[in-house]
């Protein structure tokens, strides 16, 4: 859970992706090996090799994540836990992530062949050259959200903007952040950077933070606090979270294991939403940090999020084009990417999803 780790700040600074673009990533090579001695397959070679007793060897995947494991990474570990991986001939390994765990920047330079983060990120780091394409987002609601107190706090964006001396918290740099300033007048307000904890909501009525709402909510009901979620959402910003992202030049170059390993995945995420028990165990292990009730919690609040009247169950994982479109659009009137910088449809391919 990010709130009892670390400030749950992903976005990049600019500067410093601008600095390690500016080194170059044409040209880098992967820092795995290709082919051991044994015959085994190289690493996200779009092909298996044969093994000494004429049986194929699975292609070697590393997915990078963008946080430490929790649930809302719950369906690429369960396709893990549950073979789907396996069955499709790849040999997977889930990469921990964590605040300074440049995703984006390993895939760009191969050192990872296939990672998770979210799509406003992806563009953002499209306009500096990095060149990741998403196939899947398994959440078509953003689980972010702005927690007030239940009890005193504002109903709506709406009334949180009338609220003389409401303290906001948050990362004003962050693209939601960006789009709630220009969407609301929030003169009333004293916006602060997000302390990445719970502690001070607990102890002000007229404070608000940005959140998770699988995430911070739950530790301050842990703490006797009353949480209620403001989903920027329902404001109108709501990009893809946790897509699954490779870089261009893998996706041509392997694109059968990236089509499997698609298709495994959304298999996984469809297991998780339905009975996602065995891979939280496995969760757990992974990361001690994560408690039987906190990743059931994040279940329970992760399957709005992802089943949906417009997408089912049996079509989790789905992406549209209006809806990186209008992303797009809106990072663009924010002025968080230059205008006419970016062509949509060249961050994301529908091609591994079902009509």
């Amino acid at each position: 859970m990010k709130s009892l780790i670390a400030p749950h700040l992903r976005a990049l600074a600019l500067g410093a992706l601008f600095s390690f673009l500016g080194l170059g990533i044409v040209g880098c090579e992967s820092s795995m090996s290709p082919t051991d001695s044994k015959g085994s397959s190289a690493v996200g070679s779009g092909s298996a090799s044969v093994g000494p007793e004429n049986k194929a060897v699975p292609i070697k995947v590393i997915m990078g994540l963008n946080w430490f494991p929790e649930a809302e990474h719950g369906g690429f570990y369960a396709a893990l836990v549950h073979g789907y991986y396996k069955e499709a001939g790849l040999d997977v390994t889930i990469q921990p992530g964590g605040p300074d765990v440049p995703i984006i920047q390993q895939l760009a330079t191969n050192q990872i062949q296939c990672g998770v983060d979210n799509a406003d990120k992806l563009l953002l780091v499209r306009v500096q050259e990095a060149d990741v394409v998403a196939t899947m987002s398994p959440m078509q609601i953003s689980p972010r959200s702005i927690m007030v107190h239940a009890k005193t706090g504002p109903k709506s964006f709406e009334e949180l903007a009338k609220i003389p001396g409401m303290v906001l918290s948050m990362n004003a740099g962050q693209p939601f952040a960006m789009y709630m300033q220009k969407k609301l007048d929030l003169s009333k307000a004293t916006v602060v950077p997000y302390a990445g904890s719970v502690a001070q909501f607990l102890l002000e009525e007229k404070y608000a933070q940005q959140a998770y709402n699988f995430s911070e909510p739950f530790t301050a009901e842990q703490q006797g606090g009353d949480p209620h979620n403001l989903m920027v959402s329902d404001l109108g910003f709501n990009p893809y979270t946790s897509v699954l992202l490779f870089s261009s030049d893998y996706l041509k170059a392997n694109r059968d294991v990236a089509a499997r390993l698609t298709a495994a995945s959304i298999k996984g995420w469809r297991k998780y939403l339905e009975n996602p028990d065995e891979t939280n165990d496995y969760i757990r292990k992974q990361n001690p940090e994560m408690t039987k009730e906190i990743l059931d919690y994040g279940v329970k609040v992760l399957r709005p999020l992802c089943i949906t009247s417009d997408v089912p169950l049996e079509k989790v994982g789905q992406m549209t084009a209006a809806r990186w479109n209008e992303l797009v659009q809106q990072l663009e009137e924010i002025e968080a990417i230059p205008a006419g910088k970016l062509k949509p449809e060249e961050a994301y391919t529908l091609d591994f999803l079902s009509n």
